[in-house]
C-alpha cells in the first residue's frame, strides 16, 4: 500500500519563499546562490519551492549569503505562536512578498515619500481591483 503523496511540507514552503523573496530582495540569481552553496540552480529552484528541505547547516549557509538570522526564514511560517503579542502579517502578504512584482511593487511604493500621494496610489489600486 502506498502512502499518498501531499506536496511540499507547508514550513518548507514558507522557508523556501522567504529565501526567495530575500534573493530577489538582493537582485541576486538562483545561480548565484548555487555557486556559493556549491550546487545547481536547479537545487536552488527546489529549494525555493519547498519540494526539497533546507537542512540545518544549508540554512545556516543561506543565512550568511542572504545577510539575515535564521529566525528571519521563519517570521511568518504557517504554525508559528500567534501569541507573545506579536503580530504575524496575513500569509498572503509574504506571499506576495515573495514574488518579483510583490517586491517591486513595494520597493516603488515605499520610494514615494509623500504620505498624501502614497494614499492617493492606494485608492487607485483598489478602485481597479473593485475593492470598496
Amino acid at each position: 500500500m502506498q502512502a499518498k503523496k501531499t506536496g511540499p511540507n507547508p514550513i518548507d514552503k514558507h522557508v523556501g519563499s522567504r529565501v526567495r523573496m530575500r534573493r530577489t530582495m538582493l537582485g541576486l540569481t538562483q545561480e548565484k546562490i548555487a555557486d556559493a552553496l556549491g550546487l545547481t540552480f536547479q537545487q536552488v529552484q527546489k529549494y525555493e519551492k519547498g519540494s526539497n528541505r533546507i537542512s540545518a547547516s544549508r540554512l545556516h549557509q543561506l543565512a550568511g549569503i542572504l545577510q539575515v538570522p535564521i529566525p528571519f526564514f521563519y517570521e511568518g511560517a504557517p504554525s508559528q505562536s500567534r501569541s507573545g503579542g506579536k503580530v504575524e502579517p496575513p500569509n498572503y502578504v509574504n506571499e506576495f512578498l515573495a514574488t518579483r512584482d510583490g517586491l517591486t511593487l513595494t520597493k516603488a511604493f515605499m520610494q514615494i515619500e509623500d504620505a498624501k500621494l502614497r494614499r492617493c496610489v492606494v485608492r487607485l489600486v483598489e478602485s481597479i481591483a473593485g475593492d470598496d
